[in-house]
This record gives structure tokens, sequence and C-alpha cells, in this order.
């Protein structure tokens, strides 16, 4: 008897609501298992944005040509050098030697300074 008399002063004082109740034990129940609620939560926020994104974005333009790189832009200009060239006059080794440096070829022939 003098528990109820206690319990109906308190709740006249103060109207005990079930929410006042549940979201202490709701935020428990969540903070215990919150790994298993997170990763559920993530993919879900996660798919939604995907697609809204897609869905804003709308369909993929046509792929433009991609820029050649350096190195086959190179090749190409290679390609268009030999391309204007005659490839029957070539010039002779004798020619080539005599263009390099002497001090390198004859360093280790001293009979031919």
């Amino acid at each position: 008897m003098a528990l109820t008399v206690l319990w109906e002063q308190q709740t006249s004082k103060q109207a005990v609501t079930i929410k006042d109740v549940m979201w202490p034990v709701l935020w428990t129940v969540v903070r215990t298992y919150a790994p298993y609620v997170t990763f559920p939560v993530a993919f879900v926020v996660g798919a939604v944005g995907y697609h809204l994104e897609w869905f804003i974005r709308g369909k993929e333009p046509q792929p433009v040509e991609e820029e050649k790189s350096i190195s086959e832009r190179r090749e190409d200009r290679k390609l268009d050098e030999l391309l204007g060239k005659d490839h029957t006059q070539v010039v002779s080794l004798k020619d080539k030697l005599e263009f390099a440096p002497k001090a390198v070829l004859n360093r280790n022939r001293p009979e031919k300074n």
C-alpha cells in the first residue's frame, strides 16, 4: 500500500510516459548491438546515394577518344620522319667513324695518334 502511494505521488508530480521509458532502453540496445546495426545502415545509405547520383547524373556521355601518350606521339613522329627519307642512301661506316671524336676511339691505340 505504501508503495502504491509513493508511486501515485511521483506520477502526480511528473507524468511518466512510455516514451520516457523506451528511449533509454532503445539507446542501450543500439549501443550494445552497434556493430550489427551500423553496417546495414551504412550499406543502405551508400546504395541509395549511389543510385541517386546515377539518377541525377543521367546517361554516361559517349567516350571521347583518348589523347595519345607521349611515347605514341614520339613513335608517330619517328615514323613520319622515316617516311620522308630515302633508305637507299646510307652513310658509309668510315664516315660514321670520322664523325665520332678521335680521342674516344684512339684512347687505347697509341700508334694511330
